[in-house]
């Protein structure tokens, strides 16, 4: 059986071609203003790396912010309900996952079954983000992926005094304009960052393991401070892209469906 996952985010969308537990394709665009366009163009890719086509699919379930605009599902679930599963078949021993979307942050704990016994989330404000992320990259003139290997060489991070996304590009740039080292700043918006989510990772009080899914989990810089802060070492998922993970649980709850 074939089934799919579209998962269509603020800032990117992602998809994911499966057959059992096997992922045949899989593709990660930026999103576009009208959500359905994104979604077709995904799952076109991912067909396309997998060799199939759409007439190959049994189910397909979408997930994300832009779900209810897709017109080619046979069902839509949360996100919440999405990254738990893409989390447990990514990290099998995972207890807590936390999720790092483009506009919002969610922190999990999970039963026995995989089930989500409890869950926190901010999507509220930018901070905690990766707009808040993306943003800062820009201000710093690199790219999104090299932010989280500035705080290796970071010798004296600095610290941003408001986590609000508006008053930390200030700070940036006032760092910027005072000639810090850019490795220093990019140590500072990652602790930052980190500092944001473990209040919401505490909140349901980390369990081992910890799986982080979201494109923020390819951030290094982030992921070290965030583990010092839970006291707790973050699984970094190896089966696939953490950042497919809403899509690959949508696929695995399509495989469900009656």
């Amino acid at each position: 059986m074939i089934t799919a996952g579209c998962d269509v985010g603020s800032l990117t969308s992602k998809a994911v071609v499966m057959r059992g537990d096997r992922i045949l394709g899989s593709a990660i665009i930026r999103s576009r203003t009208k959500p359905e366009e994104a979604a077709s163009q995904v799952l076109d890719e991912a067909l396309k790396q997998a060799g199939l086509t759409r007439k190959d699919i049994s189910k397909c379930v979408g997930t994300g912010y832009g779900r209810e605009r897709i017109d080619f599902v046979n069902d839509t679930r949360s996100e919440i309900a999405c990254h738990a599963k893409g989390a447990k078949w990514l990290v099998p021993t995972a207890k807590t996952v936390i999720d790092i979307g483009g506009q919002d942050c969610k922190a999990m704990r999970l039963d026995e079954d995989g089930s989500v016994g409890r869950f926190v989330t901010n999507d509220k404000c930018a901070a905690g983000t990766g707009r808040f992320l993306e943003v800062m990259a820009n201000v710093l003139h690199v790219p999104i992926e090299e932010l989280g290997k500035l705080s290796a060489r970071a010798k004296a991070p600095v610290v941003l005094a408001s986590t609000c996304t508006v008053w930390a590009q200030a700070d940036v740039i006032e760092y910027l304009n005072a000639e810090t080292s850019i490795e220093d700043i990019g140590g500072g918006i990652n602790n930052a960052m980190a500092g944001r989510v473990a209040s919401l990772a505490n909140a349901v009080k980390v369990e081992r393991d910890v799986c982080m899914t979201g494109g923020v989990a390819k951030n290094i810089g982030v992921i070290r401070a965030l583990e010092k802060l839970i006291g707790q070492r973050i699984v970094i998922p190896r089966k696939a892209d953490p950042q497919l993970a809403g899509a690959i649980g949508a696929a695995l709850l399509a495989r469900e469906m009656n």
